[in-house]
């Protein structure tokens, strides 16, 4: 059996073993370990996540004994370069994240998505295009000569897939020097606000002409005060794409990765780890890899390349 290590989040900003007791420094999880399993994600909030992430690993981690697991442990990336060289040498075993930073791993170190992940009850969602209630524009083909605003780069919703649907629908997108810059006549120049509280902002004032943000985002009154709502109105949306999706490291042990797709599936109907499961980010449930949600998953992932190619 390949070295199994539980990182859990990978996500060295800074020292670890301090602050998160149970996350040893990378130092110390350098030896290989065939009885450990390596869970991790791209954080920002390494502290935070832990907290997030610890209870369902100590949820999973004694039903997978029969597989040689004794032991979980986290670590945390701080991009996803970084998290493709801990899954490139093995050090990573199973990977959390939003869909878009799954299907990136899966493109640059061999990722195997294996769930979809449900989120407060939904497992898909939608991005919506937004303006100003008393702009004159009136739906996405108007976008050319003006700017719009995304989240950032990592951001499914309030990046990758609107910035799919403009370059389908034919558009050139160019990266502005900061909201007051302007597009060229025949492009859609864009900017990032780093919070959806920002993105709101910025097209209220006026400042960006269209924002870009995920339906269930547009729906919290945390990301999108309902002050700011009411100034605002839809002029588009995509289709719907999945949230997020767990993946494994793609050499790991077979017996392992099947029995934890099976752990998880199996936490969906357990009591006992429901708890854990809405730690986790307000998971409410796994859901198998369909035919139909694999399609989607190879649409979305070649959107994603496309935009990697031709916007960055």
């Amino acid at each position: 059996m390949r070295t199994i290590r539980t990182r859990l989040v990978a996500c060295l900003l800074m020292p670890l073993a301090g602050m998160l007791g149970a996350v040893a420094p990378w130092p110390a999880m350098a030896a290989a370990d065939s009885h450990v399993l390596v869970l991790g994600c791209v954080s920002d909030d390494p502290k935070a996540d832990y907290e997030q992430l610890k209870p369902l690993l100590d949820y999973v981690v004694p039903r997978m004994a029969g597989v040689g697991v004794r032991e979980g442990r986290i670590l945390m990336a701080r991009d996803i370069q970084q998290m493709d060289s801990y899954l490139r040498r093995g050090r990573v075993d199973w990977v959390t994240g939003s869909v878009a930073t799954g299907l990136q791993l899966q493109v640059r170190s061999g990722a195997q998505p294996f769930l979809l992940t449900e989120r407060n009850g939904a497992g898909t969602d939608r991005t919506l295009f937004f303006v100003r209630r008393e702009s004159a524009l009136a739906s996405v083909q108007d976008l050319r000569g003006h700017s719009i605003v995304f989240k950032n780069t990592m951001s499914p919703g309030a990046y990758f897939v609107p910035a799919m649907q403009l370059l389908q629908e034919g558009m050139v997108l160019q990266r502005l020097l900061s909201p007051m810059d302007h597009p060229d006549a025949a492009t859609v120049g864009f900017v990032l606000a780093g919070s959806d509280l920002n993105l709101a902002t910025w097209v209220r004032r006026g400042l960006v002409d269209v924002g870009a943000i995920g339906a269930r985002d547009w729906d919290n009154p945390q990301r999108m005060p309902p002050s700011f709502r009411n100034g605002l109105r839809v002029i588009g949306e995509t289709v719907d794409y999945p949230l997020a999706l767990e993946a494994s490291r793609g050499d790991l042990d077979a017996r392992v990765q099947e029995r934890l797709h099976d752990v998880l599936l199996e936490a969906n109907t357990d009591p006992d780890a429901r708890e854990a499961m809405l730690q986790f980010s307000g998971t409410t449930g796994f859901q198998p890899i369909d035919a139909a949600s694999r399609a989607k998953l190879d649409r979305l992932r070649a959107g994603v390349a496309r935009v990697r190619a031709e916007v960055e």
